[in-house]
């Protein structure tokens, strides 16, 4: 009778040290339990949920339904990618909700219409018990604790404060905690990585005086400076400039997709030194350099960058409803966990992921809150922009009336208009208007 191999516990120790068989053994143990990768994605997620650092709804909101709030149920809408049934099986706990005005409206009504954005995002967040809005890191945690989503708001433009540290000041009061510098435009103190506009334009001057006085008095107010959309030399300018970390809320890697709105190895470098931080953009244009793109491209940009800068300089911001493509398998918000499935292949550990998830993000606000209280003995920034630097004809120089030139044409346009009868009225009315100028 032939010999039999016995299996003893001794032979059984040295096979199981092996790791082909190791990783047999566990994936057979998986699949007997029934517990797959995209549960421990899920349960990693129910964990620590996601900190997503930029989403487009409020544009879509005023698009599709000019604003009305009336018109629609946050918890299931159609022609978006966002809504609160999808956020909630993303996982999304925080959304940092962006203010968007066009760059048309720079120089006319950006002011107002960043003013409409911030109402249509504190409405949503204050009239759906589904979310808190959050001014503060504690807010955030606070709202984890009671399982509520999270509103933080960020302006994504610096034209939509037309030049002025009092509108900042204002936004800040709103509730507004960060902004981009920059858009698809340049502004008369910081430059965009895009040429769609031809404004604006300076020589060896990415980040102006006015433009540092900006960064200081957002670092002042504990206002989140955002460097997506801006050019690699204002980014570069601002890192040198600002106290706190700053972020990249919507930006992806320019080693693997040479889009002029990702970011380049050098430039992540200066980011790790600032201790800042890369939201990935999942648009895939920026994530593919085509109109097609899928899960794993995207990995590919957090691999990389994890290999430059390491994963603790890493979160998520998936821009979604801003861009107009998504990677297959994460075309909305509730797709999130795909992704982070793809990490767990890649062998992203659980902390390291916990950490891009939500841990880098709260850091960086609880250091830029820092800098804030560091800084809290300062008065706010007076400093007022020249302007032959803001080239706006719409602009009023508010002054005194000189009494001398108003009469004088108020006696040419009345004798023209109205006769000698009509001047005593009229020059009653501008002795009356001059006196209510009077400070």
């Amino acid at each position: 009778m032939p010999s039999r191999k016995i299996l003893t516990s001794a032979s059984l120790s040295i096979w199981m040290l092996s790791p082909g068989p190791l990783l047999v053994f566990f994936s057979l143990c998986l699949c007997v339990s029934g517990y797959s990768e995209r549960d421990r994605a899920v349960d990693l997620m129910s964990k620590y949920p996601l900190v997503d650092g930029h989403n487009d709804l409020a544009l879509q909101l005023r698009i599709l339904h000019n604003n009305r709030l009336s018109q629609v149920d946050l918890h299931k809408v159609s022609k978006v990618a966002t809504d609160i049934n999808r956020l909630k099986e993303g996982h999304v706990q925080t959304q940092m909700f962006s203010v968007y005005v066009m760059c048309g409206a720079q120089q006319k009504d950006a002011v107002r219409l960043t003013l409409e954005q911030i109402d249509v995002v504190r409405r949503m967040c204050t009239e759906y018990q589904d979310f808190e809005l959050a001014t503060t890191v504690q807010d955030l945690k606070n709202s984890e604790m009671r399982r509520k989503i999270a509103c933080l708001i960020g302006i994504e433009g610096g034209h939509s404060i037309d030049s002025s540290l009092p509108a900042l000041r204002m936004f800040y009061q709103l509730g507004v905690r960060s902004m981009s510098l920059t858009h698809t435009c340049n502004t008369p103190w910081a430059e965009s990585s895009s040429k769609l506009y031809d404004v604006f334009q300076r020589q060896n001057n990415s980040l102006t005086d006015f433009g540092k006085e900006v960064v200081h008095e957002m670092n002042r107010l504990g206002m989140i400076v955002d460097l997506s959309h801006t050019s690699w030399d204002t980014a570069r300018a601002v890192l040198k400039h600002s106290e706190a970390p700053v972020i990249f809320s919507h930006s992806s890697s320019y080693t693997v997709c040479n889009h002029e709105r990702n970011v380049p190895d050098w430039l992540l470098e200066e980011l790790k030194n600032n201790r800042g931080l890369i939201m990935v953009n999942l648009h895939s244009k920026f994530v593919s350099c085509r109109d097609e793109a899928n899960v794993s491209h995207v990995a590919d940009h957090f691999d990389h960058i994890k290999r430059v800068i390491g994963a603790e300089s890493i979160g998520i911001g998936g821009d979604f409803d801003g861009a107009v493509s998504f990677p297959q398998g994460l075309e909305d918000v509730s797709k999130y966990p795909a992704l982070i499935q793809e990490l767990l292949n890649r062998n992203w550990t659980e902390g390291e992921l916990a950490d891009v998830l939500r841990r880098n993000f709260l850091r960086v606000f609880e250091e830029v809150e820092k800098v804030r209280d560091k800084l809290s003995s300062k008065h706010p920034s007076e400093v007022h922009i020249a302007l032959e630097e803001v080239q706006n004809p719409c602009r009023l120089v508010l002054r005194r009336p000189d009494h001398k030139i108003l009469t004088a044409e108020l006696k040419t346009s009345s004798r023209a208009e109205h006769g000698s009868a009509g001047l005593p009225i009229l020059a009653t009315f501008f002795l009356l208007s001059s006196l209510f100028l009077i400070e």
